[in-house]
């Protein structure tokens, strides 16, 4: 009873303890951390997106120079009228197009292609898995120097082969030279910007299509299998359809890529022989930075802005309708 009592007393003394007011930091309340979590992208945005496309329309509009970039003259669209006027103007978009639309349609049917063979089993899958994947891993840089020996105008192994083959040299059909001279000829300059591309962005449309390849159900195959389906019945069927959405997206992205991109022709052909394999980037590069018209060179980047954001909208939204 005396036990009974002390505990009694114990528990009300214990009792049930007091509650505490929940203490809510910053680090609970979803707003704040939430733009915390933003602020670094938002910060990317403004630094390096924002400021310079404003600062290079603010660029177009003014008399900007390398010697002088301050923007006090207001000069209207004489920019964008001036380099429209200029013969080099419509080399560079022609050859941004055919370089853009040539290497569209060769990469969508090599993608194809390496996406149905790794989707396959076959001796040294693994090591063919690395050597298409390498160019991607490659730096650009080392890639060009690599080029520029396959491509070069006196010791080009590519010539050598085609000589040991009795198709190049005096009195053959490539003939009558002893070289093709890749990147002193107009077309085969294009040609040889196309081949480097292609080569480049070959590995990641692979790998963007293949994850919508690995998804197909077996299932399926293996139905039109035992319907007595062909290899080209169930290509053009089952499995194109089924990527299309992927590929889609591949050709969006790979537009974006190349369309703005000149570090090829910059470090192969460097827009010769002339001009006539220069694009509109490296072209903006000429103008703006080593021909010291900066406004100029701006004018002729904005060019560039209406496809690449049609583009660009269209890739997300691709993208997005993929994810559902």
């Amino acid at each position: 009873m005396r036990n009974e009592e002390g505990f009694g007393g114990r528990r009300e003394g214990y009792g049930k303890p007091p509650q505490r007011e929940a203490r809510i930091g910053i680090a609970d309340r979803d707003g704040v951390v939430g733009a915390i979590m933003l602020a670094p992208a938002v910060i990317y945005v403004i630094a390096l997106v924002a400021v310079p496309f404003f600062l290079a329309i603010a660029l177009s509009l003014s008399e900007a120079t390398v010697g002088n970039p301050t923007i006090q003259q207001f000069v209207g669209l004489d920019n964008f009228i001036s380099v429209v006027y200029d013969a080099a103007f419509m080399f560079a978009l022609r050859n941004s197009i055919i370089i853009t639309v040539a290497t569209l349609v060769l990469l969508t049917i090599l993608t194809i292609l390496q996406v149905e063979l790794l989707a396959r089993d076959f001796p040294g899958k693994r090591l063919a898995q690395i050597l298409l994947i390498l160019p991607w891993a490659m730096p650009v840089a080392l890639a060009a120097v690599g080029w520029l020996w396959l491509l070069d105008s006196e010791f080009s192994p590519i010539d050598w082969i085609i000589r040991a083959v009795g198709l190049l040299g005096p009195g053959t059909m490539l003939g009558p030279a002893n070289n093709l001279f890749y990147l002193g000829r107009e077309w085969l300059g294009i040609g040889a910007v196309v081949t480097i591309n292609v080569w480049r962005t070959l590995p990641l449309s692979t790998i963007i299509v293949m994850a919508g390849r690995t998804a197909i159900p077996g299932e399926l195959f293996e139905q039109a299998e035992l319907d007595g389906a062909g290899y080209f019945r169930v290509l053009f069927q089952i499995t194109l359809p089924a990527l299309a959405i992927l590929l889609i997206v591949a050709i969006l992205f790979t537009v974006l890529v190349i369309f703005g991109d000149m570090t090829v022709v910059a470090l192969t052909t460097r827009g010769g022989p002339g001009y006539t394999t220069e694009i509109l980037p490296y072209w903006a590069y000429l103008k703006g930075i080593q021909g010291g018209a900066l406004s100029q060179g701006a004018a002729i980047a904005l060019f560039l802005f209406p496809v690449l954001l049609a583009v660009s909208i269209l890739a997300l939204r691709m993208a997005y309708r993929g994810q559902e």
